[in-house]
């Protein structure tokens, strides 16, 4: 696949869908831990059988909810941008329903830009087409940011636990930055591949277009095993892997460091009271957020 990008599109086509992949990226990381810190406080408070794992699950996926009122119709471009490649590759070779048709016989035409195509997409299907595959992106990125927290979180613990068991020496210490990056790696990348069959539903449905192979996603699941099986099912888990396990652990890496030099501006005795959200209940039933 590499070779075959390079030959026919260069570096160029590599990068294709850049755009709309950053905006989606930025909307998602700024919901994702906006509200994560607070929303398991609150849960934590409010639900106290919920402490622990469940509650680092349902914040990781409320976060991540909120933001795909912007991801869904950045990744529903991204992806259509990314199978076009150059516009020669596209009007040369069209794909429909896996078979190679007629060059000028496209699925859709081609966008030369994230507003062109999202103008294109409006225009042909509506809000229907930018949404396109909503609620299996939902059931791909939900269970995947829940898992990725708790597994942060696990392994967090498990580090800790080996230090208190296994390391005596009081000067060892490891980086908060280092710690988010080795861990926040292994976490992403767990938790893409698991996610794999729910990324590979989402993808296929984004990217068909007017020209419908699958009639919503129950119908997509039973498609993809029946004809190619689990195999079918797990299709481009390497490259997902290779992707979000450096992203997660630059993620974290940067999240860690953020948060240690926020603490080094802020007095030690203020610590606890900015360092996250405090959920008042009031005796008329309403909440009350206090920072």
């Amino acid at each position: 696949m590499v070779r075959y990008v390079w030959q026919v599109d260069g570096l160029k086509g590599f990068y294709r869908g850049v755009t709309p992949g950053i905006i989606g990226s930025l909307a998602t990381g700024a919901t994702y831990f906006g509200v994560i810190e607070s929303t398991k406080k609150w849960i934590e408070d409010s639900h106290p059988s919920l402490r622990g794992h469940w509650a680092h699950f349902i914040a990781g996926a409320v976060g991540d909810t909120l933001g795909s009122f912007v991801y869904v119709p950045c990744e529903v471009m991204k992806q259509r941008m990314q199978i076009q490649g150059t516009i020669a590759s596209w009007s040369s070779v069209v794909v429909n329903d896996g078979i190679a048709i007629k060059p000028g016989t496209q699925i859709y035409g081609y966008y030369t830009g994230m507003l062109h195509a999202g103008c294109s997409i409006w225009k042909a299907q509506g809000l229907k087409g930018l949404y396109a595959g909503y609620l299996s992106t939902l059931a791909r990125d939900v269970p995947f940011a829940g898992l990725m927290v708790v597994f942060y979180e696990a392994l967090k613990d498990a580090k800790d636990y080996v230090e208190q068991r296994w390391i005596s020496s009081p000067n060892w210490h490891v980086n908060n930055s280092v710690e988010g990056l080795v861990l926040g790696g292994l976490a992403g990348g767990l938790s893409a591949y698991l996610t794999t069959p729910l990324d590979v539903v989402k993808t296929r449905l984004q990217v068909q277009g007017s020209t419908l192979r699958y009639n919503g996603w129950l119908d997509a699941i039973h498609n993809i095993w029946a004809t190619e099986g689990m195999k079918g099912m797990f299709r481009g888990s390497v490259p997902r892997i290779t992707w979000y396990i450096p992203a997660s652990a630059l993620t974290f890496m940067a999240v860690e460091f953020l948060r240690d030099h926020f603490y080094e501006r802020v007095p030690n005795d203020n610590l606890e009271d900015v360092g996250r959200l405090s959920v008042d209940h009031k005796s008329a039933g309403g909440l009350k957020v206090s920072h």
